[in-house]
């Protein structure tokens, strides 16, 4: 154990992770806060949390506290992360008493947004939160060179938003979000399937069809997969079949967003850095980057090499934990 821990926090809309400096990602949980509504005490937090989606009693609610990559609830997410901070200390053995926090934030947050993340991490005891933008976060946990005049493109597919970063120098050159992410794939799933076979499914059921059959590219090996929900005419469960095709086309229109999303961050590079991303391409992350084929579609309609970072799911936790050592420099940059 050390005097003041220093940790990185990446407070997604899907997933909170945290990492040490000592000991890389300690933790990984869903960020789902179940709550007993008569008497507001937090039942569960994280994994045991999401579990609970769609099967408590009347009193007690699975609530996600971040939305669209933003603070939608504060005192619930003050609460979630003490919880999942005791927990850190406990299972890591790292002291998180008056710890060095650095937090990534949405590019496209305002100043209230960043405030209620800061007063959110500062109410736990934080000597010092120090915030990050999730763009340059991403891109410094894959490897890439940020600190160097080399442009390095980010896209950054997480649960609620999708970031699009340019970045050189240590600073973030051009930037753009979305509010259109993993989430609003799995309501596009959701609404399909309700439309055309009248049966009503679950988050989680939505979640587990996109990672399955889920794909961004057309050009694909169809596949089919079976899929149980609630009949809505008769109220019985039923089993329907549906296939990878369908729900391409399903996800199609939220897709198109994002690549134009891409579009408009390109259009902004500066002439002098456009060189570089015809090299040195684009790189993924988030969990929208394990999406079935969406990097073969994105090279195909961008014309510019795409890359996966080696670990999508960690990078901006593991980027927001290293930028402790960046830290002065990158502040010296954003001024």
């Amino acid at each position: 154990m050390f005097s003041n821990a220093e940790i990185g926090i990446d407070l997604g809309t899907a997933n909170i992770l945290i990492y040490s400096k000592s000991k890389g990602i300690v933790l990984n949980e869903p960020s789902v806060v179940a709550i007993d509504i008569n008497t507001k005490q937090v039942v569960a937090v994280g994994a045991e949390a999401k579990e609970m989606i769609g099967k408590t009693p009347q009193n007690i609610v699975p609530i996600r506290p971040l939305k669209d990559g933003v603070i939608a609830d504060y005192d619930v997410t003050a609460q979630m992360l003490k919880v999942l901070l005791k927990k850190v200390s406990k299972k890591a053995g790292i002291s998180t008493r008056k710890p060095i926090v650095v937090v990534c934030t949405p590019s496209g947050s305002t100043s209230v947004e960043r405030r209620a993340i800061h007063n959110a991490v500062t109410s736990y005891g934080a000597k010092n939160v120090h915030l990050i933008e999730e763009p340059v976060a991403a891109a410094i946990g894959a490897d890439l060179p940020v600190d160097e005049p080399t442009a390095s493109v980010v896209v950054d597919i997480g649960g609620g938003t999708t970031e699009v970063g340019i970045i050189s120098f240590g600073g973030v050159v051009a930037c753009n979000s979305v509010r259109v992410a993993g989430d609003r794939l799995d309501e596009e799933i959701i609404l399909h399937i309700r439309k055309h076979y009248n049966i009503l499914i679950g988050e989680r059921t939505a979640e587990s069809i996109k990672m399955e059959i889920g794909h961004a590219d057309s050009d694909h090996e169809e596949v089919n997969m079976e899929v149980r929900g609630r009949d809505m005419v008769t109220g019985l469960p039923k089993t329907i079949t549906i296939s990878s095709k369908e729900i391409y086309s399903a996800l199609k229109e939220s897709l198109e967003q994002i690549l134009d999303t891409i579009r408009a961050t390109l259009e902004d590079c500066p002439p002098e850095l456009s060189g570089d991303i015809v090299d040195h391409g684009i790189v993924l992350t988030g969990g929208g980057a394990l999406l079935n084929g969406i990097q073969k579609w994105l090279s195909t309609v961008i014309n510019v090499p795409v890359h996966i970072a080696p670990s999508p799911l960690e990078s901006v936790a593991i980027g927001t934990g290293r930028s402790l050592q960046m830290i002065s420099k990158l502040q010296k940059a954003a001024k």
